[in-house]
């Protein structure tokens, strides 16, 4: 079959820039994927995904003009229904082969599968291969289909009557296989070799694509744009590197890889600039300045080598006029009231201390079913001055709650109203200004942490003990209630609160570290008595974190066997699981693991079925008649304290070494004693022994859950 490369252009209206780098990721893999299965395209085709703010497109190697035929094996029917007595074809079967497009001549070319009732018939055809005119524009219908949109807007078509969905009205489309148009259409177009370049800057309009394969080079040329999102992001991402190093020695640009994807999908041709703002404006903070710029204009900040806000931001602009100084003066004048803006809140908002505020939080209504924001700090206070006690008690329990006390005020002010994501930052600043103890004022700021995957934790133990407490509050206010996930719906967040107490309570460098789970879960719960309605849902909260400790150890590179042996004993102490995991990974590679993990699994099915007889401390050793238990329970005298030892001592994989030992006697006594004795004070004795022997093995793990 002839082979060219193929080239499929939406040309549209801007496209919504948080949505265009996924957008020109679907387009182009939906367009390759459609068209491999229908056989045009091989699986080594290369895909090159083009997005642009106004236009999706696909460059795809190796693309067939017609898939080839292939031999296509279908089963009818049962015999029994497709022939009758004679052989001879039924009219459900002649109707079945008229449906394939077969006359009653193919009941000829039949053959039979199985044997006796389930024989059935079947028929060996060839299926055309799809013309590539034909498989583009199944691919096409299916691709935009299917297409992740945010928001689909509808429009009408130049002919006053017909309305199309779409992300966003389109106004042309390009199909070149090789030179060759192929005649597709969607959305109310017909597919061409014309496309549209860049709207101020383009050298012709329309611009012809002469084929496939010069669609990029045609487009920087001709049309003044880079069709390639990521070409595009590293040549902003190099200007915005080499105009910070003009300004001045050190500075360099915030880091934002949002921002940037953003940009990108706003410009065509990227020109950076460098501008700048009156210096008197960096008395505000620092992070309600770089907000503004970023959130508001889409500038990049410049931070010296320390990291501070400087005076200079820049812009990343869509056009190349000759001399830039309107373009930069424009922004510079756009920026200042935003800036001033931010002045002003900060200003009156430092009028007004957060203590005052505090009352006002009582009209914030935090959840129907839980009451005010005023009700919901009281008990995040309690909560916080009673894990302060358990963390940290050589400090006073009065810094946490008054943190406690002042951590939502700031929610009440001006600058937080306008920007939502300087809640607890604004905290920290007012409260300075306010005189609070700077650790109160850090842990205002820090109750929030960590906000994301990859985010720090609180910095000091009173932010720590209010961290927790304010994510438990959530957790267990809101599955109290009944708000709990369901599926990919969690409208509160309260996976990534519960991932935030997994994170806080597995770090060993934390002052958490010694605090049991349970303990938490039942400081939380106190705290909600006598809230109508509410039930106390420790046990569920209890699994949702475990289960979300479960997927964080699997991220990190644990595999599902270890995870569930360690977590299956439910530890309290989160801090240790890592340490329980590296010994259970440490015992897993010694050559006694597999046995002694089968033997261990088959001791844990034995207590099950025999639990009522079980009596761990009614091990008799004059009940110990065959040489293989006497044995084991000579081994599990020996060798049980040197585990226990290691085992109280935090060193678990030499706890879990130490059990390799018991491999040849537990093999002994599993190859000569019967365990389920008629004798009932043999069976009970055994069984006793049985239990002492999962003891001593599941003190780190269960050992059973190794099992192959």
């Amino acid at each position: 079959m002839t082979q060219s490369n193929l080239l499929v252009e939406l040309f549209t209206e801007e496209l919504p820039p948080k949505a265009l780098p996924t957008l020109g990721r679907a387009f182009a893999d939906g367009l390759a994927e459609r068209l491999k299965a229908q056989g045009l395209v091989g699986a080594d085709a290369t895909v090159t995904p083009y997005a642009s703010p106004r236009r999706l497109a696909a460059h795809i190697t190796g693309v067939s003009v017609k898939a080839a035929d292939r031999a296509v094996a279908q089963k009818l029917m049962p015999a029994t229904v497709g022939l009758d007595a004679s052989g001879a074809p039924t009219p459900a079967l002649l109707k079945k082969l008229a449906s394939l497009g077969l006359g009653a001549s193919a009941a000829a070319q039949l053959r039979r599968e199985g044997e006796g009732k389930a024989e059935t018939l079947c028929i060996d055809t060839v299926a055309v291969g799809v013309a590539l005119a034909e498989g583009l524009q199944a691919a096409l219908h299916d691709t935009l289909t299917k297409l992740p949109i945010p928001k689909v807007m509808a429009y009408q078509l130049t002919d006053g009557w017909s309305t199309v969905k779409f992300v966003r009205p389109a106004h042309g489309l390009v199909a070149l296989h090789g030179t060759d148009v192929v005649p597709a259409q969607a959305l109310g177009l017909t597919a061409g070799r014309l496309t549209h370049g860049h709207r101020f800057e383009a050298l012709a309009d329309p611009i012809t694509l002469p084929d496939a394969d010069s669609y990029a080079e045609v487009l920087r040329s001709q049309g003044a744009v880079i069709a390639s999102f990521d070409a595009r992001r590293d040549a902003i991402a190099a200007q915005l590197q080499t105009a910070a190093a003009r300004a001045g020695e050190g500075l360099r640009p915030i880091d934002d890889a949002a921002l940037l994807d953003e940009v990108t999908a706003l410009v065509e041709r990227p020109n950076v600039l460098l501008c700048q703002f009156d210096p008197v404006f960096l008395k505000v903070p620092q992070e309600c300045l770089i907000l503004t710029m970023k959130a508001n204009q889409k500038y990049f900040p410049l931070l010296d080598a320390a990291g501070t806000l400087t005076h200079q931001f820049l812009v990343v602009s869509n056009i190349t006029p000759a001399d830039p100084g309107a373009v930069i003066q424009g922004n510079e004048r756009v920026v200042r009231p935003r800036l001033a803006d931010a002045q002003f809140f900060y200003e009156q908002d430092r009028k007004k201390r957060l203590a005052d505020r505090v009352p006002g939080l009582d009209k914030v209504v935090y959840h129907a079913r839980l009451g005010s924001q005023g009700a919901r700090v009281q008990r995040v206070r309690a909560m916080a001055g009673a894990i302060a006690a358990e963390i940290a008690p050589t400090r006073p329990v009065v810094l946490a709650e008054r943190a406690a006390l002042l951590a939502k005020a700031d929610l009440l002010t001006d600058m937080v109203g306008e920007f939502p994501e300087l809640q607890g930052v604004m905290g920290r600043y007012y409260a300075l200004h306010d005189g609070e103890d700077p650790l109160v004022a850090q842990a205002i700021e820090d109750h929030y942490k960590p906000r994301f995957a990859g985010d720090t934790l609180p910095r000091s133990d009173v932010g720590l003990a209010l961290a927790l407490a304010d994510k438990l509050d959530t957790l267990m206010g809101l599955f109290g209630v009944g708000e709990r996930p369901s599926g990919d719906k969690d409208p509160y967040a309260l996976r990534r609160h519960a991932l935030g107490i997994v994170r806080m309570l597995l770090d060993e460098e934390s002052a958490s570290r010694t605090l049991p789970l349970a303990a938490l879960l039942g400081i939380g719960n106190v705290a909600f008595q006598g809230v109508q309605g509410y039930q106390d849902p420790t046990a569920d909260v209890a699994a949702f974190v475990r289960e979300r400790l479960a997927n964080l150890l699997r991220e990190q590179g644990y595999t599902a066997l270890e995870v569930d042996a360690v977590l299956a004993l439910q530890p309290q102490f989160l801090a240790d699981v890592p340490r329980r995991l590296e010994a259970v990974r440490a015992f897993s590679a010694l050559p006694e693991a597999q046995a002694l993990a089968a033997a261990n699994k088959r001791v844990s099915n034995l207590l099950k079925k025999s639990e009522a007889e079980v009596n761990v401390g009614a091990l008799d050793s004059g009940l110990l008649v065959e040489p293989a238990e006497q044995a084991l329970a000579q081994a599990l005298q020996a060798i049980a304290p040197q585990a226990d030892a290691a085992y109280a001592r935090g060193d678990y994989t030499a706890a879990l070494k130490a059990l390799a030992a018991l491999k040849a006697p537990v093999d002994s006594f599993f190859g000569g004693v019967m365990v389920n004795a008629e004798d009932p004070a043999l069976r009970a004795n055994r069984l006793a022994l049985l239990a002492r022997l999962q003891a001593a093995m599941n003190q780190v793990a269960d050992l059973s859950r190794l099992a192959a």
